[in-house]
Order: structure tokens, then sequence, then C-alpha cells
């Protein structure tokens, strides 16, 4: 359908259309009370109120013209006063372990990436989402971390991400997504808002209804708000990138932990689990000859020990321009057994995507 100008009739041209867009709201940053307001103001009967939320939340729709069941004048009503701000696909890449990996375009034009990690002989499918345009974090072994933080997403723009990757997942492995992890670019508890934001739609009833306890919020470790997290009372789980089980060390590849030292740390995850009971989860990457010894192992342990804790180690994936190489299959067994034999649960997560730099740290909208 073209769009003209009612000074001159012809037709408007793209940059004139997405300027009236701009200055349009998105709808979906009001609240349920005031879509109803507008629609009840407009002679609208109230079930029309509860048709438009269940479209733009728990059906995902991306357009107005998607809500079917709503009369035409109504549809082109929303239109013209509103403007839903859906991300779009830019680019999909497949590895050869089956992790699809997917760029998608903003509204204004950035890109940020999500991932879809497939386990099928464990029925599992999970998606890393992205929460910032870039990071601010700069930590050493990333690639996110060298790109600069753009902004923020807001709610709709990380609840789109899970959206359409679920039916990613559906059309590829005839599934729906079983988990939805925080661990794509930016820093979650730098996103405050929007992330339980979107946790909140992601598991409303008159949302996507998916469990918080599928849910997994990952930081590289802000004490403050882990513990706004623990008085807020949510219900997903807490996974902390540690990577390192000392101080010296830290502070040499994460500068957030000079802010943030380990004491500082852990005592803030401890009230967090006093106040939820919620799932913990340390996230260490082995690099060679920094953080993968057994004296590690021994430091790390003491951590272990205030709260019960799943320390999921994981394998180091390339960065270019990165000085850290991956630990050995044998130092990596012997780390975790070190764990294991003192009663700490310990998962070993070998890499995935990699040959399409979608695995942990590598998310830089590359290619």
């Amino acid at each position: 359908m073209k769009i003209f100008s009612l000074s001159s009739c012809t037709p408007l041209s793209s940059y004139e259309i997405k300027t009236m867009n701009d200055l349009k709201k998105d709808i979906r940053k009001l609240a349920l009370k005031d879509i109803e307001a507008d629609l009840i103001e407009r002679g609208e009967p109230r079930f029309r109120v509860g048709q438009v939320w269940e479209w733009l939340w728990k059906k995902g729709a991306r357009s107005f013209d998607d809500m079917t069941n709503l009369p035409k004048q109504v549809r082109q009503a929303l239109d013209e006063r509103f403007t839903i701000n859906a991300i779009t696909e830019d680019k999909v890449q497949r590895s050869l372990d089956g992790t699809i990996k997917t760029r998608f375009r903003l509204y204004d034009g950035h890109a940020i990436e999500s991932v879809l990690i497939p386990v099928p002989e464990e029925q599992r499918f999970t998606v890393c989402v992205s929460c910032q345009v870039g990071c601010s974090l700069t930590c050493k072994f990333c690639a996110t971390g060298q790109m600069k933080r753009v902004r923020n997403l807001d709610a709709a723009e990380i609840y789109d991400q899970v959206v359409l990757v679920n039916r990613q997942s559906e059309e590829t492995f005839g599934r729906p997504l079983t988990n939805i992890v925080y661990m794509g670019m930016g820093e979650p508890l730098l996103a405050y808002s929007s992330v339980l934001a979107s946790i909140e739609r992601i598991t409303a009833d008159d949302g996507l209804g998916m469990s918080p306890k599928r849910i997994t919020v990952s930081t590289a470790g802000i004490a403050k708000m882990i513990g706004k997290l623990a008085d807020d009372k949510v219900k997903f789980n807490l996974a902390l990138s540690l990577h390192a089980a000392t101080d010296e060390k830290r502070n040499e590849i994460m500068p957030i932990n000079e802010q943030n030292n380990l004491p500082v740390l852990m005592d803030a995850i401890a009230y967090f689990y006093r106040k939820t009971r919620n799932r913990i989860s340390f996230e260490y990457i082995a690099f060679q000859h920094f953080n993968d010894s057994i004296e590690d192992a021994r430091q790390l342990l003491k951590w272990c020990r205030r709260f019960p804790v799943m320390v999921n180690i994981i394998e180091y994936n390339p960065v270019d321009g990165v000085r850290f190489h991956k630990s050995s299959e044998d130092q990596i067994d012997r780390f975790a057994q070190f764990l294991r034999d003192h009663d700490v649960m310990v998962t070993v997560r070998r890499s995935r995507g990699k040959d399409i730099d979608a695995a942990c740290g590598q998310l830089a909208n590359k290619g």
C-alpha cells in the first residue's frame, strides 16, 4: 500500500515514512490501563482491549495488520496513532553442530545477536538473548567487550528475540524453546528495568507463559544490583560470570571487579540466596596457564562453600586480538574432578557454535 502526502498527492519516501513512524509512540511501551483508556475513549468495546493486549504479548504481533480478529478500521486507527518497533531478522548463520546465530536489526538501525543452542538428545533448546547494543564492561577476553555500549534494549526488543528464535526452533527442530539465558551482548544488571520487564512479559499468563525457573540471568558481578534482585524477590536463576577465584586475577581480566571485589560480591550473592532460594551458578571460562590449575580450583572451592552453587566450566573460544588460549580438555577434566571430589556440582560446557562466532564471548556483530 502506498502512502501519499496530503499536500502534493505524491508517494512519501521511505525516509518520510520512517520519520512519521518515529513520531508515533511504540504501543508496547504502554501499560494495559493506558491502552484501555485510549480504546475506550475512542468508543471501542472493552473486550477489544484484551484482544490488542493478547496480540502484542501472547501472539507476538509484529504489525497491526497481524491483528486479524480486529476490524480493519480499528487496525487502521491504531496504526495512525502508534507503531510497533519490532526487531527484524538480518542474517542467520548455522553451525555444523546445529547452533544457529541470528543478527537482528533494531528499528533504529543498530544490530544485536541471539543464539539458539539445541541439545536434542536432552530435549533442551536454549536461546541466548542480548540486552544491550554493545557493552561497557570491557572484559579482556570478550569480543562484545571490545565494542562500545550504544544503548540498552527495551523490554519488547528482548521479548522479540525470544518470540522469533522460538519460531526458528519450532521450524528447524520441531520443538519450542525450553530455556532462556540472558548471556548475550551486554550486562543485564545495567539494563535492569528492561530485563525485568521483559521477563515479566515472557513469564506472565497473558504473555508467553514460560516458567521463571527456565530463565537464567547472567551478570559480570554488580553487587548493588544483585542485592536489588533479592529485594525485588525475582523468581529466575542467577549466574555469576566469575572466571577467576582471586581478586588479583579477576582484576586483570574483568575491570568491574575493582569496584565489586569478590568478598563484596559473594556477600551480595549470599544475600540473594537467603532472600530467594533461587538457583545460583558460577560461569568459569578456563584459560590455559591462567586460571586452570588445581590451586585455582582450590581457591574456587572456598567460594563454593558459601551457598549451594553449580559450577559451569566453559571452554574458551578464540577472539581476535586477545592473548588468552583455551585450556586442554585433560586440564579442564582435572580441574572439574577436583571440585567434584569436594562435593561441588560441576558441568563442563564444550564450545557450541564457535565456527560461526556464536560461542560464549564471541558475539560482536561480525560479518
